[in-house]
């Protein structure tokens, strides 16, 4: 796909759809529209219900066509919140235009077939995978930060997905697919993903032992959600990107490889047959991926700073401690085998860290207990419905509860006091 000069603008602005509004990718989305009203309109927006103000300050602000909320409950606070925002604006009674309002599970995958040129997944949890689908489904382009979709659900997506109508907006993903385009498929060696290393980068898995849940939420880097920071400490995150790295792009397991470079400049790079490898650098600012995921494949001018080359940079690249850090080598286990086994990781992996959060699983316990969980899974087949990957997250989660409960430290040969 070639892209478009970098100063050439659109004949209109396209049509988005943000589902996850209130969340870290749906706010900074909102900015990027707010800067580029001659690039992108917001005509929908959806969210969990959980902060109905904000979503309904939204709402009113991009004047968007249609709001959604996945809580049903959470109707009738939204429309009070409606009338309060614009109270709060000066509005007076009649002066202003309700959007429809969808609630209920089902919203936001009705909402994802709203008329649009861009849906923009930002959904946390399987919720986003009924969404990916049914946006797929009614043509639309998906600019995806629902990992579960692919995650959990990849055979699924594949399936309904047409060639380009997937646009990845995680950093690393997005980093891939610009590098991709200095080739042809078959020129492609590998893919390289890189890893900040979260907090607990160059330490032995012997110094992992009594990690507290404050030091694995002080990420070097990112500004993320508790659960996904803690992902990055013991480095599941980089395993679930590998999964999606490997659905969008058809890459082998063994021809994706993971670097860890605490700078996070490098976002990630492709290594083609002759040698050269092609990296995408800017500074992390995840306003950069997600512009490109709105326009692709043309570009946002001043989405966000250049890194600043008149000065000095150093950069590290070191390898992936697999010993230390084995979520990677897990994800690609479990990817490999295929037949719900990604599903079973990440729903596994979400109870371990609850539990660890929670003070009920140590640190080390998190990635050993998923292992274990993987290692009972039963054998089914690949999923063929949203039913059947929500069945195999449930038995995970259930397995999962079940081994911590059982006592993570006893069954590991430790000693009651």
């Amino acid at each position: 796909m070639a892209g478009a000069g970098q100063n050439e603008r659109v004949s209109s602005p396209r049509d988005v759809v943000l589902l996850g509004s209130t969340g870290s990718i749906g706010t900074q989305a909102i900015d990027i529209v707010r800067a580029n009203p001659d690039r992108f309109r917001v005509v929908g927006l959806g969210a969990g219900g959980g902060n109905v103000d904000l979503l309904a300050a939204q709402a009113l602000q991009l004047g968007v066509d249609v709001v959604a909320v996945a809580k049903a409950s959470a109707a009738q606070d939204l429309q009070l919140a409606f009338y309060a925002e614009a109270s709060t604006r000066g509005y007076a009674t009649g002066d202003y235009r309700l959007p429809k309002i969808i609630a209920g599970p089902e919203a936001m995958a009705e909402l994802a077939t709203w008329p649009a040129d861009v849906v923009l997944n930002g959904v946390v949890g399987s919720l986003g995978l009924p969404a990916t689908l049914a946006a797929l489904h009614a043509g639309r382009t998906v600019a995806l930060a629902n990992k579960e979709s692919l995650v959990a659900g990849g055979p699924l997506v594949r399936a309904a997905a047409r060639p380009g109508q997937l646009v990845p907006v995680d950093s690393e993903h997005t980093a891939l697919a610009q590098c991709l385009r200095a080739g042809a498929a078959e020129e492609v060696r590998r893919l390289v993903v890189t890893a900040s290393g979260g907090p607990f980068r160059g330490r032995r898995r012997d110094e992992l032992g009594d990690v507290t849940v404050t030091e694995a939420m002080a990420h070097p880097t990112w500004d993320m959600g508790p659960v996904i920071t803690i992902n990055s400490a013991t480095l599941v995150n980089k395993g679930l990107e590998v999964i999606e790295a490997h659905e969008l792009f058809q890459i082998p397991y063994d021809r994706i490889d993971v670097v860890v470079h605490p700078q996070s400049v490098l976002h990630s790079m492709v290594e083609f047959v002759d040698g050269s490898t092609i990296a995408q650098a800017s500074p992390p600012d995840m306003r950069l991926p997600i512009s490109l995921a709105l326009a692709w494949p043309e570009r946002v001018p001043e989405a966000t700073a250049a890194v600043d080359w008149t000065s000095v940079h150093t950069w590290q690249l070191e390898p992936l401690d697999d010993e230390a850090f084995p979520a990677v080598a897990l994800a690609k286990q479990a990817g490999r085998a295929g037949r719900c086994r990604p599903a079973i990781y990440n729903a596994a992996n979400e109870e371990c860290v609850a539990a660890f959060a929670a003070g009920r699983l140590p640190f080390l316990g998190i990635v050993d207990t998923v292992s274990e969980v993987l290692g009972r899974a039963p054998d089914l087949a690949e999923p063929g419905t949203v039913e059947e990957v929500l069945a195999a997250e449930a038995w995970a989660r259930a397995r999962a509860r079940d081994i911590i409960e059982a006592g993570y430290g006893l069954r590991r040969g430790e000693t009651e006091e």
